[in-house]
């Protein structure tokens, strides 16, 4: 389960977003991707950061200020042949994309 905390990006972060990527739109707020937490740092994905594998996040700790901070993806992917890749940042914490969808999946014969 994801992280249900959002934070809106402050106007001069998401200007100074907007010139650091090729995308001409820039989300207002954004969710901690990071698997459930409450402590901690938290990370809401802007952009592709225009690098090849890069990405534009927005990093904030509980209501103190927020940070852009370009990060290299994740390089991790789910077991198998067509395994899905980690949408997160390289050694992220807790759980991987793919894992914590796994866990709403049950499976029933």
């Amino acid at each position: 389960m994801r992280c249900v905390h959002w934070r809106r990006v402050p106007l001069d972060l998401a200007r100074e977003a907007r010139e650091k990527s090729a995308a001409p739109h820039v989300d207002r707020s954004v969710q901690c991707q990071l698997s459930a937490h409450d402590e901690g740092e938290h990370f809401g994905l802007l952009t592709d950061a225009g690098a090849y594998g890069t990405a534009l996040w927005l990093r904030w700790h509980g209501t103190d200020e927020a940070e852009l901070v370009v990060l290299p993806d994740c390089p991790v992917a789910a077991p198998g042949p067509d395994g899905e890749g980690c949408c997160l940042f390289a050694d992220h914490t807790t759980q991987h994309t793919w894992e914590d969808a796994l866990e709403g999946v049950s499976y029933t014969s």
